[in-house]
């Protein structure tokens, strides 16, 4: 049997693997200057963590890998907000400092039709600031998330932004867009029929009738603002000019999850190779998750990133990527030295050096080329007469002149060399 990965899942080969060990490094850098802590939480949930009350979007309707165990209903994390809300509350955090500033990463799954930058298992990365509620905050998360993209060498991106207004806002919202829509559902896809009863503001983000004159025309959310919404939006807008982050008001964005309350956002590509694909990170305000689950009364922000297409598009914008598996030292061994050449190579590596050792009777040429291919910056070299009198020989990768000396002055020597400290 030929077996191969799973329809929408990938392996993530060795000689790929350093890419995403940067990105790692990166986020989690930039994490800590803004004093995000990490929270690991399980793959699977109850189900109903996800599936909320009468939950319209796509996700919770048409995306989830769901199964039961017994009585009880389990699902693979979709996304990672409710996972880290639901943790929030259950071990009582928001009894700590507070905001609770919280960051994830790691897989989600999704059953959706696999394309480019779009898979049924993928990495996302998302922060959580839980606790306070501010324009500000809001501006500053959206800042933490546009560090991360530059450092990634990433910057032909712009800010699509909107406001879904509070409780009062969002009621006088989706009563006009009910109104507006009932006459036209038999013109929308079946996908609306659903979304006209569950949440109207959803048809909004259909992507079958996204050109429909209907949905052009619909009402305008701004419309229906209270004046406290509109101050807060306002608010938010001068906290991003006063970190300098340009943006665009984009009235038809809705985001694809039920849960947000004002300030919601997109980052995009704008790269004209980006197609579907545009959206690099995306998020907003939430009011009422962590009541949901069984917590007090309290506002939340946050923004998840998916990794694999993060990396794309810095590799498109031509970021280098370190190689990350370099020798620092090869150890030939020559002749019936092996178990003194092994054990020389762990005194390096104890030392902090990476080190290759050749652990079988292979001739002289042939260990050149390994060291070759691990692009070892040093050699050094044991053969019988060193190993018996506790010498080896070292050079520095590319030259001809070596120096013999003692076994136990080798580390201290090319970190000497390295101009590291021991």
């Amino acid at each position: 049997m030929n077996y191969q990965t799973p329809r929408g899942t990938y392996d993530i080969l060795p000689e790929e693997i350093g890419k995403w060990h940067e990105l790692e490094d990166v986020i989690r850098q930039i994490c800590r200057r803004y004093r995000y802590r990490e929270i690991r939480t399980p793959y699977f949930e109850n189900t109903n963590v996800f599936a909320r009350q009468n939950d319209s979007s796509d996700m919770v309707n048409k995306e989830m890998y769901s199964f039961a165990s017994g009585d009880d209903s389990y699902t693979l994390r979709p996304e990672g907000t409710a996972g880290v809300i639901r943790a929030f509350d259950q071990h009582k955090l928001y009894a700590n400092e507070l905001p609770g500033k919280f960051y994830y990463m790691g897989a989600m799954f999704r059953h959706e039709r696999p394309q480019k930058g779009r898979q049924r298992q993928f990495t996302q990365f998302g922060v959580e600031n839980i606790g306070l509620k501010s324009p500000e905050i809001d501006a500053e998360t959206i800042a933490l998330g546009i560090d991360i993209v530059k450092a990634m060498g990433i910057n032909s991106v712009k800010v699509c932004i909107n406001t879904l207004g509070d409780d009062e806002s969002r009621a006088a919202y989706r009563k006009a867009l009910k109104d507006y829509f009932t006459p036209h559902i038999d013109e929308l896809c079946s996908d609306c029929h659903r979304r006209l009863e569950q949440n109207p503001l959803r048809i909004l983000d259909c992507k079958v009738d996204a050109d429909s004159e209907i949905l052009k025309n619909a009402p305008r959310l701004s419309d229906y603002l209270n004046e406290e919404s509109r101050d807060y939006f306002k608010r938010v807008l001068k906290a991003l000019d006063d970190l300098g982050i340009a943006y665009e008001i984009d009235d038809r964005l809705v985001r694809g999850l039920d849960y947000y309350t004002h300030t919601v956002f997109e980052v995009k590509s704008v790269r004209p190779d980006a197609g579907a694909q545009s959206t690099i990170f995306a998020g907003g305000r939430y009011d009422h998750l962590v009541e949901y689950f069984g917590g007090p009364e309290m506002s939340g922000m946050g923004f998840a990133i998916g990794l694999e297409r993060l990396l794309s598009l810095a590799e498109d914008e031509g970021h280098v990527f370190a190689e990350s598996n370099d020798a620092d030292v090869y150890v030939i061994s020559l002749g019936n030295v092996t178990d003194k050449a092994l054990k020389l190579a762990e005194e390096l590596r104890a030392s902090g050096l990476a080190v290759e050792v050749n652990l079988t009777q292979r001739s002289l040429k042939a260990q050149f080329k390994s060291a070759d291919r691990c692009n070892a910056k040093y050699i050094a070299i044991l053969g019988e007469d060193e190993a018996a009198n506790g010498t080896v020989n070292l050079k520095k990768a590319g030259e001809k002149e070596q120096k013999t000396l003692k076994q136990e002055e080798l580390p201290a020597m090319i970190k000497e060399m390295e101009g590291r400290n021991l």
